[in-house]
């Protein structure tokens, strides 16, 4: 029973002897424990590959009373079955290491993704690096976690195989009520998939792009609604068009020119777009096939690295994004201010307010988004049309209606 628990909550293989005796001890020595609870003593437990190390410290739990208020000194613990296993706290080296391989992993990304406008090498060679670029930082700072890093334990990506069943959802089991609540839950959750797929495909088939097809946004919703209609019945993960992956694949089959505007910022404008589906058609088959790689070898990629990737990720979205250059403008000299539209057309001080605004309904959204509660998350939809809602009725009374134009319009 403890060796199970140990191995749930740790990852450890223990071999452990036990006998019986009349008083509670726990003693903890590195990798060697004395864990003497209730009736059953487990004499020096052997713990092999434990990523997280165990503090050496001596609790005596001399009755049932003293054994909470000895237990509540411990940075955490978990029960199992009467069985308390005492959980390691934070150690100074693991948060040093996983600090080295998140910085490395975006430092590195990011490198490689600027690597053309270096002179090293040539420009075939600096297209596939750039191309390559976060593959090679996943599996460079994977290298290093794991050949130079290697003594030092870190917690390894959790994952269970059985948790991939394909499976029915038994839906026979709910009662009407159940049904309608969940129907109440559905409105606000329709609302968030209508406004992400809208803002993706407003920021896909915007002007600067080029793009010779056509939108087709109720088409897209109609498949979008069949394919989550499927996922729902066999418990799968909805699907939507997502930010930032979307303008960053038409990023990727884009031909790009750089140029230097009037502030000597180095532009990008998009020359043409190789607009077909192939890519994303292999590209999700890449994804289906990436199952195949759990637990291993995905269970060797530390869990830094992959936040690493995931922050990289959010840096290279901000590229274009008008919001942030905005943002930016606030600690820019007036004279380096680039030679937007929207610079052009709105005065400074409404540019910042409005800007200000703006900041003021992220803040919102941030706070309901990422509330601890999940009661409260489940209105966060209601608050996205809430923010509608002022844009075009509180806003337009502080910034003139002309100037909020030019700051809607891409070009």
């Amino acid at each position: 029973m403890l060796q199970t628990a140990f191995q749930e909550n740790y990852h450890c293989n223990l071999s452990t002897n036990y006998s019986l005796i009349s008083n509670e001890t726990l003693n903890i020595q590195g990798f060697d424990i004395n864990f003497i609870h209730s009736n059953y003593s487990f004499n020096r437990i052997s713990i092999e590959n434990c990523p997280e190390m165990l503090p050496s410290k001596s609790f005596p739990l001399s009755s049932s009373s003293s054994t909470s208020s000895a237990l509540s000194s411990l940075p955490s613990q978990h029960t199992n079955r009467n069985i308390t296993i005492i959980q390691s706290g934070c150690q100074r080296e693991v948060a040093l290491v996983y600090l080295v391989l998140l910085l490395g992993t975006v430092w590195i990304a990011l490198n490689l993704l600027n690597f053309t406008k270096t002179p090293f090498l040539t420009a075939t060679k600096r297209e596939i690096l750039t191309d390559f670029a976060l593959p090679i930082a996943v599996i460079s700072m994977s290298l290093v976690g794991s050949l130079i890093f290697g003594d030092i334990k870190l917690k390894p990506f959790e994952v269970e195989p059985s948790d991939f069943m394909l499976s029915k959802a038994p839906l026979n089991l709910l009662s009407w009520p159940a049904v309608l609540g969940s129907i109440g839950i559905a409105i606000p959750l329709s609302l968030l998939f209508y406004m992400e797929q809208n803002i993706a495909s407003a920021i896909l088939n915007s002007p600067s792009n080029k793009l010779r097809k056509g939108p087709s946004n109720h088409w897209d919703l109609f498949v979008i609604a069949l394919i989550n209609i499927i996922l729902s019945i066999f418990c799968l993960p909805w699907v939507h068009a997502a930010l930032p992956h979307t303008p960053l694949h038409v990023k990727a089959l884009a031909d790009m020119e750089e140029h230097v505007d009037g502030g000597h910022h180095i532009k990008q404008t998009v020359i043409r777009v190789r607009e077909t589906r192939l890519t994303l058609f292999i590209s999700h088959v890449l994804i289906g096939l990436s199952l195949a790689m759990i637990p291993y070898p995905l269970i060797y990629i530390p869990p830094p690295v992959l936040n690493g990737l995931f922050i990289y990720m959010a840096i290279t979205a901000l590229q274009g994004n008008q919001m942030f250059e905005r943002i930016l403008l606030f600690i820019t000299e007036q004279s380096a201010y680039p030679p937007s539209h929207y610079i052009r057309r709105v005065p400074q001080r409404k540019l910042h307010l409005f800007t200000f605004f703006q900041l003021i309904q992220l803040g919102f959204l941030c706070a309901f988004g990422f509330a601890p509660s999940p009661y409260v998350k489940l209105i966060f939809p209601v608050i996205l049309v809430v923010q509608i809602v002022l844009r075009h009725t509180l806003i337009p009374k502080a910034i003139d209606s002309k100037y909020l134009e030019a700051l809607d319009r891409h070009f």
